[in-house]
């Protein structure tokens, strides 16, 4: 669907390029996660792929035509759902829809439908006359969303979508998100939370710098060796088992694990039992994508 091939971008008076020779194919289908530290290109790319900005240099087609031909031809295409709030505070929900659907073109019909349809998705039949200014957090971002899909876009760009919402509000909006390609709309998905991506997205893109550090399926790039392990638990791990197998704490009762083999796994579960230490969760052969995304970038994603 969309193939970005060496494309690279500098501002004005920057002393490195923002993006650098970027290459990505992004198959239609899917939620695509675009990963990387503040400052690592992504919003550069995303924006160029809404038509906000142009690249400097390489090309960027979309089913098989120049990006700028194709969003001619279908303008509708692509739509962008920004970080920042996309609408007017004074207006009601309903108003908000109506302006935006209509400065889409759409005819009456279609228009009338359209809202009603994003309105539904979103789940704002309770709020469609209600300033949105008056919404909370999550409301918000539910309009939000329901305006970027006005117009039926094949492909739907994510900006921190979650960003400022109640856990309530985040896994109604990431179920409503993964939900969009069974419609046929593809989403490319941009978010600071590592446990968002690999919950929605089959595909993952990580920059940093301006360059891909990595790109393909996310169980393909979270496979790892089989001596890697994964635990939770349901008592503290005992202190002579983590020293055993350099264990790294990752939370209340979680734990990371190295095994001397694979075959070492029965012993340590065990072990484990012995100590009176209930296994409540266990991965095996699967690296966490925030440790993929460390050892790649050296840096937090919020660096």
């Amino acid at each position: 669907m969309l193939r970005i091939e060496g494309v690279s971008f500098s501002y004005r008076d920057a002393d490195t390029p923002a993006l650098d020779g970027v290459t990505l194919d992004i198959p239609a289908g899917g939620v695509f996660g675009l990963l990387g530290p503040n400052g690592a290109g992504k919003t550069t790319l995303i924006s160029i792929l809404a038509g906000l900005q142009t690249a400097t240099s390489g090309s960027i087609t979309f089913n098989g035509r120049p990006l700028t031909e194709a969003r001619a031809a279908e303008p509708r295409a692509i739509a962008l759902v920004p970080q920042d709030y996309a609408f007017y505070p004074m207006l009601t929900v309903a108003e908000n829809l109506d302006f935006f659907s209509g400065a889409l073109g759409l005819a009456q019909r279609e228009r009338q439908a359209q809202i009603a349809a994003a309105i539904a998705f979103a789940r704002l039949e309770q709020v469609t006359g209600k300033p949105a200014e008056q919404l909370s957090g999550g409301l918000r971002r539910r309009l939000n969303l329901a305006i970027g899909l006005l117009g039926r876009p094949q492909v739907l760009l994510l900006d921190e979508p979650t960003v400022g919402v109640d856990p309530q509000s985040r896994r109604f909006l990431l179920d409503a998100i993964a939900g969009l390609p069974a419609s046929g709309t593809t989403v490319i998905y941009t978010s600071h939370y590592m446990e968002e991506v690999e919950a929605i997205c089959q595909r993952v893109a990580i920059i940093d710098q301006g360059k891909v550090l990595t790109e393909g399926a996310l169980d393909a790039l979270l496979r790892c060796e089989e001596s890697i392990v994964e635990l939770e638990l349901g008592a503290e791990l005992p202190a002579e088992l983590a020293a055993r197998h350099a264990a790294i704490a990752e939370g209340n009762l979680k734990y990371r694990l190295q095994l001397a083999t694979p075959t070492a796994l029965s012993g340590l579960l065990d072990a484990l039992a012995d100590a009176g230490c209930s296994v409540q969760q266990l991965k095996v052969g699967r690296e966490n994508l925030e440790h993929l995304f460390m050892r790649l970038t050296k840096r937090s994603l919020r660096d």
